[in-house]
C-alpha cells in the first residue's frame, strides 16, 4: 500500500513502466529490499520531472534514454541478487568468491580429526611421545581447535609401560627383514592395520610423528577431498623425476601432480587414507628395493612414498606452510601450529647458530637416545631466535608436569 501510495504521486506517462517495475521487483526481492529499489526510481523519475517543464525536447530524448539504461542495469542486479539468494540458500551472498557448495556442506560436518601417531617401544621414541601427548592435552579444547581423540600406534607387536597413559593400538611391524633396517617403513604398515582394526569416530586424521609438539590450537586445514599437507623444500619431484617415473609412469600424469610433502602432518579424511595407504606400503617397499631409490631418497624415502601414491589416487594436498615450522631454520613461531625439533640447535654464547658442530649451547633430540632428557634444560643464551627458546621452554613445561619423568624407563 505504502508503495501504491508513492507512485500514485509521479508522471502519468510512465505508469505502464512503473506498473512492470513493480511486478519484476515484487517477484524478486522482499519488501524491504522493494523500499530501497523503489527509492532509487523515485530519485531517477522525480529529476526528469524536474526539468521535463523546461528541457528541450534533445534533452528529454536524452534523459529518457539515460532512464532507460539505469532501469536495465537496476533490474539486472535485482536479477543477479535472487540468482546468488537462491544459490546460496541465505540472503546474503559471499564477497568476493563465493564457497564452493560442496564446501559450504562441509563446513556444517564434523571437521574434528582423529591425532594418530606412529610410534616404537624404543625409549628415545617414548619421551617424545609424552611430550606430544602433553601438549596435544593442553590444547585440544583451546578456542579454534578442531582436534578430537588421540591414538599412538604402536608398530611393535606388543605393548610397553605406556599403555595407560596414552591412548594406544598396537599393531605388528613388518616381517623381519623387510625394512631393511629402516624403521620408517613400519609406518604406512602401521597405518593400513589401524584404519582397518580400530573403531575411529573422527571423519578426518591427522597423521603426526613424535617429535611434533603443538604450540597452537589447531583448526582442520583439510577441505573434503583435498587434504592438508606441509610443503618440505627438500621433496622435490620434478628434480628427481628419472626416478620417479619408476613409481610414476607417464600415462598417470606430469610429475607436477606429485606434491611436495611427506605423509606428516597431513589432515586427511579417513576413507581417502584407507585408500592410500595400501598403495604407500607397496610404493615404500618398491622404492627400498630398488638401488638407485633408496640412494637417491636415503632417509626421505617413505616421504617421497607417500607423496607418489596419493598422486597415484588423483589426490592433491592443500599446502599450508604455517602447519609447521623447524627450528633452528624457522626463526619464529607466530601463528604456526606444530613445532617440528628434527634438527639439532647448535650456539655459541653469542647466540650464533654453530649448524654441523656441536654449540656451547645445544638441544638435539638424538642427544637422548636411549633415555628421557632432564628436566629443566637450559634455556639458550641471548640472540637465539624465539623458536628455539620456545621449544625448550615448552619442553621443560612438559617435562614439569609430566608425572613420573625420570622413572621413564622404570616399567
Amino acid at each position: 500500500m505504502i508503495l501504491g501510495f508513492l507512485f500514485s504521486f509521479m508522471i502519468e506517462p510512465f505508469d505502464v513502466l512503473k506498473n512492470s517495475i513493480i511486478e519484476v521487483l515484487f517477484g524478486f526481492v522482499n519488501c524491504e529490499e522493494s523500499w530501497n529499489l523503489v527509492s532509487v526510481y523515485w530519485g531517477l523519475e522525480m529529476i526528469g520531472r524536474k526539468n521535463m517543464g523546461r528541457a528541450s525536447a534533445l534533452l528529454l530524448v536524452l534523459l529518457a534514454l539515460g532512464f532507460f539504461f539505469a532501469m536495465y542495469n537496476l533490474l539486472t542486479l535485482v536479477i543477479q541478487y535472487k540468482d546468488s539468494s537462491s544459490g546460496a540458500g541465505s540472503g546474503i551472498p559471499d564477497p568476493v568468491i563465493r564457497m564452493p557448495t560442496n564446501l559450504r556442506k562441509l563446513r556444517k560436518s564434523n571437521l574434528k580429526f582423529h591425532v594418530a601417531l606412529t610410534a616404537t617401544d624404543a625409549p628415545y621414541s617414548q619421551w617424545q611421545c609424552r611430550i606430544m601427548y602433553y601438549w596435544y592435552k593442553k590444547t585440544k579444547n583451546m578456542p579454534g581447535s578442531d582436534m578430537g581423540k588421540f591414538t599412538r600406534v604402536l608398530h611393535s607387536g606388543r605393548g610397553d609401560h605406556l599403555m595407560d597413559e596414552i591412548p594406544t593400538f598396537v599393531v605388528d611391524p613388518l616381517p623381519e627383514g623387510l625394512d631393511r633396517g629402516y624403521i620408517v617403513l613400519n609406518r604406512p604398515w602401521a597405518f593400513v592395520q589401524w584404519l582397518e582394526k580400530a573403531t575411529i569416530e573422527e571423519e578426518y586424521i591427522l597423521m603426526a610423528e613424535p617429535d611434533h609438539i603443538f604450540a597452537n590450537p589447531l583448526p582442520n586445514l583439510a577441505h573434503g577431498d583435498n587434504p592438508a599437507g606441509y610443503p618440505f623444500f627438500y621433496i622435490k619431484p620434478t628434480e628427481r623425476e628419472k626416478i620417479v617415473r619408476k613409481f610414476y609412469p607417464e600415462e598417470k600424469g606430469p610429475v607436477t601432480d606429485i606434491d611436495p610433502i611427506g605423509n606428516s602432518p597431513v589432515i586427511i579424511k579417513k576413507s581417502l587414507l584407507e585408500e592410500i595407504s595400501p598403495t604407500w606400503v607397496n610404493v615404500s617397499l618398491r622404492m627400498k628395493d630398488d638401488p638407485e631409490t633408496d640412494k637417491a631418497f636415503g632417509w626421505v624415502l617413505e616421504m617421497y612414498a607417500y607423496a607418489v601414491a596419493s598422486a597415484l589416487h588423483g589426490v592433491r594436498h592443500i599446502l599450508h606452510e604455517d602447519f609447521m615450522l623447524q627450528p633452528p631454520w624457522d626463526l619464529e613461531v607466530g601463528k604456526r601450529f606444530i613445532i617440528h625439533y628434527t634438527y639439532g640447535c647448535d650456539y655459541n654464547m653469542k647466540g650464533e647458530l654453530t649448524y654441523g658442530k656441536i654449540g656451547e649451547w645445544r638441544f638435539d633430540k638424538r642427544s637422548y637416545l636411549s633415555g628421557p632428557p632432564p628436566k629443566n634444560l637450559s634455556l639458550p643464551p641471548p640472540g637465539v631466535p624465539e623458536s628455539v627458546v620456545r621449544l625448550v621452554t615448552m619442553v621443560n613445561e612438559a617435562t614439569a608436569n609430566i608425572p613420573g619423568w625420570d622413572s621413564l624407563n622404570s616399567g
